[in-house]
């Protein structure tokens, strides 16, 4: 995208209607969310935890992969608050490129709602934001919509799975999880179809993925398919560029 229409397309006052559109643009996806957080509810309370305790882990991290994660640690005895934090920390490394891809479009935005929309950011409302960018403009409103509706259905699908965890044993056998990456597979294929360094970077995103889980321990193949891909991308476009 050229910087000049990349300017243009910053739309950065807030809108109630592009936060009415995020709430009904968002919704779909939340089939997937409310079964993994009644789990992470459900395994707080396995792991020792209070229910208090489960729901402000929520409320105050907001991670789902994370939470998943320090609450596997719990469970398994490791009480070194130092090895969770850095461990989570890895897992959570995606959203530094994430933040990046956004940088430019948040910049344009008050410093407070900065700060709020990077709490708030997860893999969900940065591919619903993104997607929506890419096909017409940026709103903060949307992008606040959009986390503002995950947030709230993640806090109290904790609080459910916390409070009512025994009657649910297993809910993500409910196979409604699926829903989250059908809807990154909705939001990705248009995109793919447009540019063929799209497909290239996507394409090696997804083998060093799939070989990184098989082959490498924890989370890190996360890391590494990001951190390859972009570079890839960034190398491709370079050349692009210089082509022009």
């Amino acid at each position: 995208m050229e910087a000049g229409k990349s300017s243009a397309a910053i739309i950065p006052t807030p809108s109630t209607e592009d936060f009415r559109i995020a709430l009904r643009d968002t919704s779909p996806i939340l089939l997937g969310i409310v079964p993994f957080g009644i789990t992470c509810g459900v395994m707080g309370l396995t792991a020792g935890l209070t229910p208090l305790e489960t729901i402000m882990m929520s409320i105050m991290v907001f991670a789902g992969a994370s939470q998943f994660v320090a609450i596997s640690m719990l469970g398994a005895g490791i009480t070194s608050w130092s090895v969770i934090v850095f461990t989570t920390l890895l897992v959570n490394l995606r959203h530094l490129l994430m933040g990046a891809s956004l940088a430019p479009y948040m910049s344009q935005l008050p410093k407070p709602l900065q700060a709020l929309l990077a709490f708030v950011l997860t893999d969900e409302s940065y591919a619903i934001t993104i997607s929506r960018t890419h096909n017409g403009h940026y709103s903060g409103a949307y992008q606040l919509g959009t986390s503002v509706l995950l947030y709230t259905t993640w806090a109290v699908s904790t609080a459910v799975g916390a409070y009512l965890g025994s009657y649910f044993p297993d809910p993500l056998a409910w196979g409604l999880d699926f829903a989250m990456p059908a809807t990154f597979m909705v939001l990705l294929i248009p995109r793919l179809m447009e540019d063929r360094i799209q497909q290239i970077v996507c394409a090696i995103a997804a083998v060093l993925a799939v070989a990184g889980a098989l082959l490498l321990p924890g989370k890190w193949y996360i890391i590494i398919a990001c951190l390859a891909a972009s570079a890839v991308g960034a190398y491709l476009e370079g050349g692009k560029g210089g082509a022009q």
